[in-house]
């Protein structure tokens, strides 16, 4: 006898749906269907900035380079290694939502910080005339405190705010993160 073939659940529904959004590059709807799978594999209810975090770094050479060198990235990585194999059952409880930046509900499948993510990437994309990119949504998952993808940067040594100043461009720092001294916009 032959099994149904399993419905897809509303969580996987909003996330192909971001997949499929025509204000993302072809390279980031493939981001976001790497994190989605390790969301899914980690048996977590929603995919973080910390999966679209590891996603990035798996994708793109370029955006492993903004954020450190050789050994800095080794480290990272092991930290989000560690995150899937049990480091972030604390975090599979609870959703990710610093409340710094507003709820973005209508992308089902990601946590709050995520959505906003995804929505500050579209916009910064828009900024320079283009689809979002893997640089558009690192910065944007960069510019919270409270994003767990941020939480594991430190814990790897790596300083978020020097990694979005190389991203712009810039050789100095972001002089402020604001938001209730939570996030940089």
């Amino acid at each position: 006898m032959q099994r149904p073939i399993p419905r897809q659940s509303a969580h996987e529904h909003g996330s192909r749906r971001a997949e499929n959004d025509a204000r993302l590059g072809d390279e980031l709807a493939s981001v976001i269907g790497g994190a989605r799978r390790r969301a899914v594999r980690d048996g977590d209810r929603q995919i973080d900035t910390a999966h679209l975090l590891h996603s990035l770094l798996e994708s793109d050479p370029e955006l492993r380079a903004a954020i450190g060198d050789g050994p800095q990235v080794a480290r990272l990585l092991g930290y989000l290694v560690q995150r899937s194999i049990g480091y972030g059952l604390r975090w599979q409880s609870g959703v990710e939502d610093s409340g710094a930046v507003p709820l973005v509900t209508e992308t089902a499948g990601f946590s709050p910080l995520a959505a906003a993510s995804m929505e500050y990437a579209c916009e910064r994309a828009a900024r320079h005339g283009g689809p979002a990119r893997g640089a558009d949504l690192l910065a944007a998952i960069l510019v919270d405190r409270q994003a767990r993808a941020v939480e594991v940067l430190g814990r790897a040594g790596i300083d978020p705010r020097g990694v979005l100043a190389r991203l712009d461009g810039r050789p100095d720092r972001p002089e402020e993160w604001v938001g209730g001294g939570d996030s940089v916009r």
